[in-house]
């Protein structure tokens, strides 16, 4: 487990892009665990855990870094190996990448389960914490300056247009 950023490939990228994924990665960060005992404090199924387990472990984002054997029942323990991870330009938005200078973009990203309230005071507490940065960069001297746009999108993951199998 690396506390410094880990660069990832595209497909590795691609693994990371669910709320699910994200949270088991967590989980694992810190302490390795199997995957049950992740699918018991994410309150999911253990075959649920474990198919995305196997996933981010074919993956190469996860280790198998135990294997105990309980009873009859062989416990394996995974864990992350960074809690961070730089996607390459290619996994970013195409548009941005671009349109502007790619030596000095930084894109930051994750997904997360949220209620209507919790997104409003999510988008709160980023237009908050926006405007204090724009603020300290008025006031700020000396130093040569780079423009920067900086943005946060709250994006719903839930498809656009849902089919309830009829024909369109």
């Amino acid at each position: 487990m690396s506390k410094d950023p880990l660069n990832i490939t595209v497909k590795q990228a691609k693994l990371l892009g669910s709320a699910l994924r994200v949270k088991i990665m967590k989980q694992l960060f810190e302490e390795p665990k199997t995957a049950k005992q992740v699918a018991t404090e994410l309150d999911h199924t253990p075959g649920n855990v474990h198919y995305h387990i196997k996933k981010l472990l074919e993956g190469e984002l996860l280790t198998l870094v135990e294997e105990r054997k309980v009873g009859g029942v062989m416990e394996k323990y995974y864990q992350s190996v960074a809690g961070t991870f730089y996607a390459p330009d290619e996994a970013r938005d195409p548009v941005l990448r671009e349109s502007f200078d790619s030596d000095h973009t930084t894109s930051l990203m994750t997904r997360v389960e949220l209620t209507t309230s919790e997104r409003d005071q999510m988008q709160e507490e980023f237009a908050d914490f926006l405007e204090k940065w724009v603020e300290r960069s008025t006031k700020a001297v000396g130093e040569a300056r780079q423009e920067y746009s900086v943005g946060i999108n709250i994006v719903s993951t839930k498809p656009k247009y849902e089919t309830n199998g009829e024909d369109d």
